[in-house]
């Protein structure tokens, strides 16, 4: 049975940090391409960042480069997506993502960001 079951979100005032982890179970972790997705109320799920299966590129969203960064932990089975000098634009609820020709999704956890 295929898992992904996201942490680490919650209530954050502007300029903080906030680190979003991703434990997956189910398939084999290493093969997949690992990413963070975002849906804000009202707007469209949007990529933030991407890993690639063997950990050696990562591609993220202009509107967090510099500030957010995407690791694995393949012996964890984890994916994290660490956070910084986050805004009020980034609340959104926060979506894991494997993908390889199938992709599976986690149930999301939803970061607020106050000013």
């Amino acid at each position: 049975q295929v898992q992904l079951e996201e942490s680490g979100g919650g209530l954050v005032q502007a300029g903080g940090s906030l680190r979003l982890s991703c434990a997956a179970s189910g398939f084999t972790f290493s093969s997949y391409a690992m990413s963070w997705y975002r849906q804000a109320p009202g707007k469209e799920r949007e990529l933030v960042a991407a890993i690639t299966s063997a950990g050696d590129i990562a591609t993220y969203a202009d509107s967090v480069k510099g500030r957010f960064t995407i690791s694995r932990d393949d012996a964890k089975n984890t994916v994290y997506l660490q956070m910084n000098s986050l805004k009020p634009e980034d609340t959104a609820v926060y979506y894991c993502n494997a993908q390889r020709v199938v992709g599976y999704w986690g149930q999301g956890t939803q970061v607020t960001v106050s000013s």
